[in-house]
């Protein structure tokens, strides 16, 4: 590699990638908020980074990805071979360059962020794989050998894209089942366009077809193939089936008209804003999510919710012309679980927030004309270890509403099919899956389960089905250590399956 200049984040500040516009962003602009780096800006960025004998971004990451490696390809313009290395731990890269919460994770721990301003590694990641998947490079699976083995992957989400990509570079057929028409799952349906373009998906696909995944699309296991026949034609299955079950606060006059769910409002913005025909009869968890919006220009629209989908809903209101957006969180900006970053593109763009506020009901007739809220204070720990919002005595007022979105996060919505095949599930709904790798027990040892196996010796699982509602970044580190499991298992049995019939012929 050429010399490094010492000490290059002295003279060169952090900077992100030119943003849209505020004007055109309140105006109603869909696009990515953040343009891309020029090649000068990205290798002038990379080169802020110290290169530290004991990367904490990369332990920050989940994926514990070669951050400070590609960082320094980048800086030398070596943007293929960069492309490469931050594929061999992240199936998802450009992806995660856009929808990562940096500020908690890489970024939050970079030695520069204490003062100088930390390395601008998402943006970095993104323009290394954009530039390199732009001028036609694609992943060498040229030295790849053919197993001969057939997986089925239920669901098209993060989590199932980073198993199917796993599982191709291993040699194994993968076939991706999903019952919507577009992959992604949530990083299509769920997610704005303004922090993720669906063409960045499409060339994911594109991508990933090239490297001999198979896609069959609006296709529900369960209702159009039966789970036996998946057993029965495929030699392993990976479940990312996800978290689409919105949590009920239990509010009283959720049924009130302009009271919407967080996840069917942005669903149907997605499929608008990309012009998208409704696909009839797909309920998440039911709710349909092809349900009529209200007209927001013009209205009051109060957020029920301070996560990442809570951020998601403010600002796709903002771009839909809302004359007022608030956010309601029960607990303080310091204890809010979505993106700081998130947070502050909201503020900016003009929602308010209202910190330590409880709904307590929504109001109306008809429909929703309000939301009644209590203050509260932070008390004692929960079974989570967080503090309790505790609601102040005398403290409730009403807040003016036209349209209420609750967003206060999902939970698993598991088949029935699971438990007719001993898939057995946690006391939440969550697949069990006895080893997540690591430490591991001496039960778990002894049962010599593979890492995100079921209880079912064929069946792997991973993502906000195990876990429970995550990160993008989470759910593809589970997909692909689920392939490493299934691969293990696979390769296992092709060599187990000559050796007994060697056995057998020798009886």
């Amino acid at each position: 590699m050429s010399k490094k200049q010492v000490f290059q984040f002295r003279e060169a500040p952090r900077e992100m990638p030119v943003r849209i516009p505020l004007a055109l962003r309140q105006g109603g602009d869909w696009g990515e908020l953040y343009g891309r780096f020029g090649e000068a800006e990205a290798k002038k960025q990379a080169g802020r980074c110290l290169d530290c004998g004991n990367p904490y971004c990369g332990w920050a990451c989940p994926l514990h990805n070669y951050i400070p490696n590609w960082l320094e390809l980048a800086r030398e313009g070596r943007i293929d071979e960069a492309a490469a290395l931050c594929h061999e731990t992240n199936p998802l890269p450009e992806i995660c360059g856009r929808v990562c919460p940096q500020d908690r994770l890489c970024e939050g721990s970079c030695t520069l962020n204490d003062g100088f301003g930390a390395v601008t590694i998402g943006a970095v990641e993104k323009y290394i794989v954009d530039k390199a998947l732009d001028g036609g490079w694609r992943p060498d699976l040229s030295t790849v050998q053919r197993l001969g083995k057939r997986v089925a992957v239920v669901g098209a989400g993060p989590a199932g894209l980073a198993c199917a990509d796993r599982l191709a570079r291993a040699g194994i057929d993968a076939v991706v089942f999903d019952r919507y028409e577009a992959i992604g799952g949530l990083l299509h349906f769920g997610i704005p366009s303004f922090k993720l373009e669906k063409s960045v998906i499409a060339t994911r696909r594109e991508v990933l077809e090239g490297m001999g995944v198979e896609f069959r699309l609006g296709v529900e296991i369960g209702r159009d193939i039966a789970f036996d026949t998946l057993l029965a034609d495929f030699d392993a299955v990976f479940l990312g089936l996800g978290s689409y079950r919105y949590t009920d606060g239990g509010l009283p006059g959720q049924d009130l008209a302009n009271v919407l769910p967080a996840l069917p409002f942005l669903v149907q913005n997605g499929r608008l804003v990309q012009g998208e025909a409704m696909t009839a009869g797909r309920a998440i968890a039911g709710w349909e999510d092809h349900i009529e919006l209200p007209d927001l220009h013009g209205k009051r629209v109060v957020v029920l919710g301070g996560g990442d989908t809570g951020m998601d809903c403010v600002r796709s209101a903002v771009r839909l012309g809302a004359a007022e957006v608030s956010c309601i969180y029960r607990r303080d900006e310091a204890n809010m679980p979505g993106s700081a970053r998130e947070v502050a593109n909201a503020r900016e763009e003009g929602v308010r927030f209202l910190f330590n506020r409880q709904p307590l009901a929504l109001l109306g007739e008809d429909r929703v004309s309000g939301v009644r809220v209590a203050e509260t204070v932070l008390g004692a720990p929960d079974a989570r270890g967080r503090q309790r919002a505790e609601i102040v005595a005398g403290s409730e007022s009403v807040l003016d509403a036209d349209v209420v979105v609750i967003a206060f996060g999902f939970q698993p919505d598991p088949p029935a099919w699971l438990a007719a095949h001993g898939i057995e599930l946690e006391s939440d709904g969550r697949i069990r899956v006895p080893n997540t790798g690591g430490c591991k027990s001496r039960r778990e040892v002894a049962a010599q389960t593979r890492p995100y196996q079921t209880t079912h010796p064929r069946v792997f699982a991973g993502g906000d089905g195990v876990r429970g509602a995550d990160l993008v970044v989470t759910a593809a580190y589970e997909g692909r250590e689920a392939a490493a499991g299934i691969v293990a298992l696979l390769r296992e049995a092709a060599v187990v399956a000559p050796l007994e019939i060697l056995a057998t012929e020798m009886g």
